[in-house]
């Protein structure tokens, strides 16, 4: 029996023509291209300690630019800052508080309680004012929140016209994530304090949030100057006049400020945690005053174009950012002052590099045009990026944004998770792209840190434009907990530099994800949309509502 089936068998084999293998198509080839090896030439370069941190507006910011620029022109691809260049300068106002001649106080009656700036609680650097006073009583208003869509109101029944606001970050577990980092978002906060007349605005953490980002790390962030990005008047752009004094509150500070309150901190927060904060007057005024170091920089954005084939669609163009910024110079942890940003993200410049040099190396380019864009800033608040959406360098329409950032390089990649895909058509490209290399697609494992508003995409999405802020891995717990480690010894600190291990084949493997994905947006026979229904698409996405959000 076995020989009467072995001997076709063989005959087939010896018998047959082989069926040649179909070849790669020319993208994935291009892709493949994409070697470790390159990947970490960009890293090494751009998270050595010569460019001391790539602080916005300083010297080893300007080497950074100088760098990308130079690979942009190596790979052929044409300037598309201003005037010809590669650049397109930011003006930009630089504002440090200075707490030594600062103050805050508490008072009930006859007590104070003075708290310490810099220690207790931070004070935000004022961009108007050199010097500033208030005296205000404090209302704690849940997470400052007004969701009418959601009949959520944290303000309802609040009277703060003249006070101060106490706020904790976030917004109610409840929302939809949609909703809930939307709401989250630090200036729409300000802006509806502003709308109940509230004269100044302070956040607060959670125990929860605490474990994240510890309060140890903002003081030292605190230190650091904070920027703004200047009209063609010269003024900082989305300033509120009417608030005096913004900051944050440390954990001593709030556990003073809720001594005697109607609600122990405990409770507060516990109520919190089930979506329903109270809201209520707190039984202190602050008596605050502020000093802040104001000076004017500049700092560029790096841009660069690969042209579209299609004379139909070349006018449309996908934007592929990555911030080029890090904090620079800083307080010093464990004798250590440089923060390097190797993940953070001298990791998306790479991937932004790699996925520019495979897109030369087709013999035809895609059929829409492709923007390179290396922004500045991005620490500072998303600068960069949005001073681009109000101030674009090229004619082209702006299909689609495509943002890396902060690829933390710990392990081989088995999954990316695509930040904001699920809101447009761009989830079909992610899949195709990520099937292209055996890749998973998992969501956002961590949707509480509304990620989706805290990273350069969203200066795009608020112009309308469908986006997506690719990551891997997070397919696992383990994947998880490695990275909230990371996050909690790294992230913004100095240790993030070139001495951490780091898997530089994943992060090619990343780039050749990216690659991929920018490559299949903009061959596409149509641009990307908003989902029908989609909470971004339905408030950013129409005209009409896109002009009264961006008042």
């Amino acid at each position: 029996m076995r020989t009467l089936l072995w001997i076709p068998v063989a005959a087939l084999l010896v018998g047959a023509t082989p069926r040649a293998a179909a070849p790669p198509d020319p993208m994935s080839a291009a892709a493949a291209s994409i070697r470790a090896a390159g990947f970490r030439s960009h890293i090494r370069f751009l998270a050595d300690d010569a460019l001391e941190g790539r602080g916005t507006g300083t010297r080893g910011y300007e080497i950074a630019a100088r760098y990308v620029a130079a690979r942009f022109e190596a790979l052929g691809l044409e300037p598309a800052g201003e005037k010809g260049t590669y650049f397109q300068t930011v003006p930009f106002l630089g504002s440090r508080n200075l707490p030594g001649s600062s103050a805050f106080a508490l008072e009930r009656g006859s007590n104070s309680h003075p708290l310490k700036v810099g220690e207790d609680l931070t004070l935000a650097a004022d961009f108007q004012r050199d010097r500033a006073q208030v005296r205000a009583p404090l209302v704690f208003a849940g997470f400052g929140v007004t969701a009418p869509e959601l009949n959520y109101d944290d303000y309802a029944g609040l009277d703060v016209k003249g006070k101060i606001v106490v706020v904790l970050r976030g917004a109610p577990r409840k929302f939809p994530n949609d909703q809930r980092a939307y709401h989250a978002w630090s200036r729409l906060k300000d802006q509806r304090a502003v709308e109940h007349g509230a004269v100044g605005i302070f956040s607060m953490s959670t125990p929860e949030q605490l474990e994240r980002a510890p309060w140890v790390r903002s003081l030292r962030q605190s230190r650091m100057p904070g920027m703004r990005w200047l009209d063609a008047e010269g003024r900082p752009n989305h300033e509120q006049p009417t608030i005096v004094a913004d900051g944050t509150f440390g954990p001593d500070a709030y556990r003073a400020m809720f001594m005697g309150a109607p609600l122990t901190l405990d409770r507060v927060f516990a109520l919190a945690d089930s979506s329903k904060p109270p809201h209520f007057e707190l039984p202190w005024t602050a008596r605050i005053r502020t000093a802040s170091a104001r000076a004017n920089a500049w700092s560029p954005n790096v841009a660069a174009l690969l042209p579209g084939s299609d004379p139909r669609l070349k006018n449309e163009v996908v934007v592929v950012t990555a911030h080029l910024d890090h904090l620079g110079i800083g307080a010093p942890v464990d004798g250590d002052s440089i923060y390097n940003g190797a993940c953070d993200n001298a990791s998306g410049i790479a991937t932004m590099l790699e996925t520019a040099g495979a897109m030369t190396r087709l013999a035809r380019a895609p059929r829409r045009s492709v923007l390179f864009l290396a922004v500045t800033g991005e620490e500072k608040g998303l600068q960069g990026a949005e001073y681009f959406t109000e101030h674009p360098t090229i004619p082209h329409k702006i299909v689609a944004n495509v943002n890396v950032d902060m690829y933390i390089m710990q392990r081989p990649i088995r999954n990316v998770v695509p930040i904001g895909a699920e809101h447009s058509s761009l989830s079909g490209n992610v899949a195709r792209a990520a099937k292209k290399l055996g890749l998973g697609v998992v969501p956002d494992p961590a949707p509480e840190e509304v990620v989706f508003i805290r990273s350069d995409q969203f200066p795009f999405v608020r112009k309308g434009i469908p986006a997506v802020f690719p990551d891997g891995d997070g397919g696992t717990e383990e994947s998880r907990q490695a990275d909230i480690t990371w996050t909690r010894t790294r992230y913004h600190m100095p240790g993030d530099d070139l001495a951490q291990k780091l898997d530089y084949e994943s992060g090619a493997k990343f780039a050749r994800f990216a690659a991929l994905l920018v490559h299949d947006v903009a061959n596409a026979q149509a641009p990307p949309r908003w989902n029908d229904g989609d909470f971004f698409g339905e408030t950013f996405g129409k005209p009409a509502a896109r002009s009264q959000r961006q008042r």
